[in-house]
């Protein structure tokens, strides 16, 4: 085990990073906090700054998960597309069978430039979680109950707002609205049986509405939207010189514009 093996092993090291985690977390959402002098007098101003604030927390969870745990994120897509990351909205839509896929749709955005604006459809209660929740709650996240009646209104009105949004992002979406578990998969594949749809070999059947409602509120003529469907695999190496694992998600992208 080589010197930065042996420090990512230790308990310390461990506390530094949440210590760091945590007391910059708050900062942060005290910041975010007294930026609301802002809203009523440049509310464009108020979105750019929370943009760059907001950046300073899920990067550290980027770092952990490319740096610490040697997650290697690979993207195939077509070539001709590929310089438009980042340059334009998008809705990326992503499939979720593992842990760490939020974390895999983070360091997507983080590599096109738009980690800090970057939206996602969350539960509710999670706006009430300290650092991450209230970070969200001030870049205008959209929460959802997960109550089709309640949600229909209140998450199509979240995202109007984002009409007018500064900063480039993406919006990332978990259509299948959980993770993937051979239990739920073939619950998932007797619900697509009886309603004479295809079956999944390795997917959930996945949930429209929100991403139906998530199309027509953010689509325009002045907003150009890009829909990216992407398919996270992941493949897990051990590595004998550091003995420890490391972790290959290739990710393969198909866009369509909208």
């Amino acid at each position: 085990m080589d010197l930065v093996g042996l420090l990512k092993s230790q308990f310390l090291c461990h506390l530094v990073f949440c210590y760091v985690f945590i007391a910059s977390g708050l900062i942060v959402n005290t910041i975010q906090l007294l930026t609301l002098l802002l809203w009523p007098i440049n509310k464009q101003l108020f979105r750019k700054i929370n943009c760059r604030l907001a950046y300073c927390v899920p990067s550290q969870l980027v770092l952990l998960l490319e740096w610490w745990s040697g997650t290697e994120c690979v993207i195939y897509t077509d070539p001709q597309a590929y310089p438009k990351y980042g340059k334009e909205n998008a809705i990326v839509v992503l499939n979720h069978k593992f842990e760490i896929d939020f974390l895999c749709g983070w360091s997507l955005a983080e590599r096109f430039g738009v980690l800090g604006g970057s939206k996602v459809l969350a539960k509710k209660e999670l706006a009430y979680v300290p650092i991450i929740g209230w970070m969200w709650y001030f870049t205008e996240m959209v929460f959802c109950t997960r109550k089709w009646e309640q949600d229909r209104k209140t998450v199509s009105k979240s995202l109007l707002h984002l009409r007018d949004y500064p900063e480039k992002y993406f919006f990332l979406i978990h259509c299948e609205g959980t993770r993937f578990t051979e239990k739920k998969h073939q619950i998932s594949m007797q619900v697509a049986q009886a309603k004479g749809l295809p079956s999944l070999k390795h997917h959930l059947l996945p949930r429209t509405k929100g991403f139906a409602v998530t199309v027509r509120s953010l689509r325009n003529f002045q907003l150009y939207m890009t829909v990216h469907s992407i398919s996270e695999i992941m493949k897990i190496q051990h590595c004998w010189e550091s003995s420890m694992e490391r972790n290959t998600t290739q990710i393969y992208t198909l866009g369509a514009s909208l």
